[in-house]
């Protein structure tokens, strides 16, 4: 999606001009203003004053000292990457410090970062339905800092999360009751309309309206117009009853009767256009001067609403546009495709394609679209801008595209990189692309095939698919060439042809021009080759190239490029930066679960339920690989279904519970799958796959000194094959069957070569993701260091970093276990049965807050719980707390 223009921007970062008719909200605006929330939702049907009410709380608001930003949002900022572009543009407003020159600004990142008090309006929220939009916000709202504020306003509900602020009295809603106007309202509003008229609105009158209306603004404003045409003899008030969207077609046609016929033609023609200004206008409504017209309606007050810091740009009431568009599509049904021509003609002389083919589809002229996108379809594709060319392809019919033939290879690329390679198999085969007449087409075609297998999980059938192609090259078809040779690079790894695959990575780069999309896609193999052979440090640098070349460092323009998102996201969870991780993955996994790939899905959705689990919110942290359990039914995919359940087996291995942990590996255990998992190397299963968690179940709960023996011939497979972030990985492990058995010299001593690897690299989560056990193994090793150092043995500046940056992960009570082996076996006291449930939730991870919201009492509550626990328990911890616990019988 292209960024949006300065003057666009203008009228998406300015509420609507104060106007003089408007009655003042000062109860809900000084409510508003007072509020101690997080998140104010403005929400009612079309017409009952969202928008003032919420541009008179900003001014209430900026009164009081307090920086304001408005962002207005349209269907067009359901593009991830324009939505961003435009947030950054208006936080910029309450004063969050601008970057550096060419620095990428995080505006999610900087408004968290804010510590003065400024509030954030989103109008027309229920334009955005993409999930990835809609993740950010939450993730704007949960990480908002205490003097920050947001403020939206929908039609509809929006899916954020509201009930959780609804339980934390972090909402404050303002619904259709309270916007209604008040008779009192509804009276002054009557006399500033009549301010300058010369026959008021006699009292009973004024009290009948007010009950037919019931308090809609909309229907009252209509109303107004329409009794300054029929008087207040004529019985209008009287003719007209309820309330519905009925009631305002009615009044907006009364009222439209009366115009002039310029006006009223004016109003029609340009009431397809989004935004108004006089050029635009002019190309739809030749014959009169429409910048004059434009001046008297705002004169007026009574159709368009002026934008703040912009003389003249305006755009109709939402409501009021909705009827001029159906009044036109009734009166005159041919006249729509023309304007909508018009439009699309003018915006392509002024060199702004994206909104020219729109126009154009949106007025049924899917000719005229397709002649655009002749010109324009490839450099959007080289661009990556995937999710919008299958928005326009999909609106196209097959017959009309097929009659362009070097358009349907680059729709099945966009297909297949935004709903996937099963739609985009689909569309090909019916296509009759394969067997195309033309060389180009067919090439193309061809091309796919083994990236669509590969998608699928289907790498030896996508192998031999793209071995005829791969010794056809080169076509002369740049993109098809570079995306076959990344690949059948991808394909190559995944069998273990590691040298071939690193050969074809080269060519690529060799033949991929000016393509950001097989920038990214080349680079981001290039990442995943570096991380699994540990070198982490690089592997970061090339993801983050290939994220930035898509211009996507902040995520802006990123089109919905998911194969680099995701694995930058991993990258940076390794080094432990786990706010930024998740925001990554709030813009990337729902893109990747849209897309389906498997190794991808895995990666996300094990990601965020891992971050979940460590921010205790352990119901998340389930949902997380339901979702992913589900998609892989859905789908089809067994990997997809056994990734989610080895991380739960992981995960309530780290609850202590050893019988459902060890269920859950056995549902996993299809021996197929793992026998194709020894042979191949798939990216999510690096770290995670069955033998290796077979091991650490035993290792926690089982035979540790029997899976010393299975983890060896682990380590001596992944020595050979160099998969040097696995062999740390084992390593971890290995050091903690050691520990487990009681040699504790020899886990120090192995762990300390792990982190001897880690720290020049900087592995953080492939340590810290092994739970409480490791922690007690950060601490001896730390201890042993300790003591090396005060009989002279030389420190290594770098292994000291990062082993302080450990001990700060696991902190103290990562010794906890060890204390509690020694405890006595009896409390001071029994333990009542809240404090039970309070142990019980916090075996399972959960942290204060996310406990103090499952027992419904508060944080303050919660801790003195806790103190009371460890005073009975004689606890130095919430660790030895628990271990205590689980040795009495208290918990399983």
């Amino acid at each position: 999606m292209q960024s949006p223009t300065p003057r666009i921007l203008e009228t998406k970062l300015n509420p609507p001009a104060f106007v003089a008719t408007q009655v003042l909200r000062t109860a809900i605006s000084e409510e508003i203003a007072s509020a101690a929330v997080k998140l104010v939702l403005v929400r009612a049907p079309a017409g009952f004053g969202k928008t003032t009410a919420m541009a008179q709380i900003r001014e209430r608001v900026e009164a009081q000292g307090i920086a304001t930003a408005w962002l207005t949002l349209d269907r067009a900022d359901n593009d991830v990457s324009r939505f961003l572009a435009c947030l950054a543009e208006a936080v910029q407003r309450v004063g969050v410090e601008e970057p550096l020159a060419n620095a990428p600004f995080d505006a999610v990142a900087a408004l968290a970062a804010h510590d003065s008090p400024f509030t954030l309006f989103l109008d027309d929220f229920e334009r955005v339905q993409e999930p990835a939009v809609l993740g950010l916000v939450r993730e704007i709202i949960e990480h908002l800092p205490r003097r920050g504020q947001i403020v939206i306003g929908s039609r509809s509900l929006p899916d954020l999360g509201l009930g959780r602020l609804r339980a934390r009295g972090q909402l404050m809603e303002i619904d259709t009751d309270r916007l209604r106007f008040s008779l009192e309202e509804t009276s002054a509003f009557f006399s500033l309309r009549q301010a300058q008229a010369t026959q008021a609105l006699p009292a009973d009158m004024l009290s009948q309206l007010y009950r037919k209306t019931e308090g809609w603004v909309a229907a009252i404003w209509l109303a107004s117009m329409a009794l300054e045409r029929h008087g207040t003899t004529s019985g209008f008030v009287e003719r007209f009853s309820g309330s519905d969207r009925a009631v305002a077609d009615y009044l907006a046609e009364d009222v439209l009767a009366h115009q002039p016929q310029d006006i009223r033609d004016f109003l029609l023609r340009t009431s397809i256009l989004r935004q108004l200004d006089a050029s635009v206008c002019q190309a739809l409504c030749p014959r009169v001067d429409c910048a004059a017209i434009l001046e008297r309606l705002a004169a007026s007050n009574l159709f368009v609403t002026p934008v703040s810091g912009d003389g003249d740009a305006w755009r109709y009431h939402s409501l009021f546009a909705d009827f001029l568009r159906a009044q036109l599509a009734r009166e005159q049904p041919g006249e729509l495709e023309r304007l909508h021509l018009a439009a699309a003609g003018w915006y392509e002389a002024h060199d702004r394609p994206v909104p020219a083919i729109d126009h154009a589809i949106e007025g049924g002229d899917h000719p005229y679209a397709l002649t655009l996108l002749d010109s324009y379809a490839a450099q959007f594709l080289e661009q990556g801008r995937m999710r919008m060319l299958a928005r326009w392809f999909s609106a196209i019919p097959e017959h009309q595209l097929r009659e362009h033939p070097f358009l349907q290879p680059i729709s099945l690329w966009a297909t297949c990189f935004t709903h996937g390679p099963w739609d985009a198999m689909r569309q090909l085969e019916q296509s009759g692309c394969l067997d195309s007449p033309i060389a180009e087409v067919r090439a193309s075609a061809h091309t796919l095939v083994p990236l669509l297998l590969a998608m699928q999980d289907r790498h030896d059938e996508a192998y031999e698919a793209g071995r005829p192609s791969l010794a056809r090259l080169p076509t002369g078809l740049a993109f098809a060439d570079s995306v076959l040779l990344n690949a059948m690079s991808h394909i190559l790894a995944v069998r273990g042809d590691q040298q071939e695959a690193r050969r074809l990575l080269d060519v690529a780069r060799r033949e991929q021009g000016n393509s950001t999309f097989n920038r990214m896609y080349t680079e981001s193999l290039a990442g995943l080759f570096d991380l699994h052979e540990g070198r982490l440090r690089q592997a970061t640098a090339r993801l983050r190239m290939a994220v930035d070349s898509t211009h996507a460092v902040s995520y802006n323009h990123s089109h919905g490029n998911a194969w680099a998102g995701v694995l930058y996201a991993g990258a940076v969870y390794e080094t432990n930066q786990l706010v930024q991780a998740e925001h990554l993955l709030n813009v990337y996994l729902p893109l990747a679960r849209d897309v389906g790939l498997p190794d991808h899905m895995i990666l996300s959705h094990v990601m965020r339920s891992r971050l979940a689990f460590h921010a205790g919110d352990i119901d998340a942290a389930f949902q997380a690989l339901t979702e992913l359990e589900y998609l892989g039914h859905h789908r089809q995919l067994p990997r997809v279904v056994a990734g989610a359940k080895l991380e739960r087996s992981r995960m309530l291995l780290l609850q202590g519970n050893g019988p459902a942990s060890h269920d859950e590996l056995l549902r996993a255990d299809d021996p197929a799958l793992w026998e194709r998992e020894q042979r191949q190397r798939l990216p999510a299963h690096d770290l995670d796959y069955l033998a290796l968690a077979k091991a650490r179940w035993e290792i926690t709960f089982g035979d540790a000194r029997g899976a010393l023996g299975v983890l060896d011939a682990e380590l001596h497979a992944a020595l050979a094959s160099a998969r040097n972030r696995r062999v740390l990985k084992l390593k971890v492990l290995r050091a903690l069957a050691l520990q487990r058995v009681g040699d504790v010299a020899a886990a120090v001593d192995e762990f300390g070569e792990v982190l001897q690897t880690a720290s020049q690299e900087g592995f953080m989560r492939l340590i810290l993701d092994e739970g409480p056990a490791v922690g007690m193994l950060v601490h001896r090793y730390a201890a042993a260091q300790h003591e090396g150092a005060r009989s002279g043995s030389t420190n290594d500046p770098i292994l000291a970093d990062h082993l302080q940056r450990l001990l700060h992960a696991v902190g103290p009570a990562a010794t906890g276990e060890a204390e509690a082996s020694t405890g006595d076996n009896a409390m001071k006291e029994p333990l009542t049965r809240k404090e039970i449930r309070v142990l019980q939730l916090l075996a399972e991870g959960y942290s204060n807050n996310a406990m103090a919201e499952k027992l419904f009492v508060s944080d303050s509550t919660v801790r003195t719980h806790l103190r009371n626990i460890n005073m009975k328990l004689d606890a130095k911890s919430r660790t030895q707390a628990v271990a205590i616990a689980r040795r009495l019988g208290v918990i399983r």
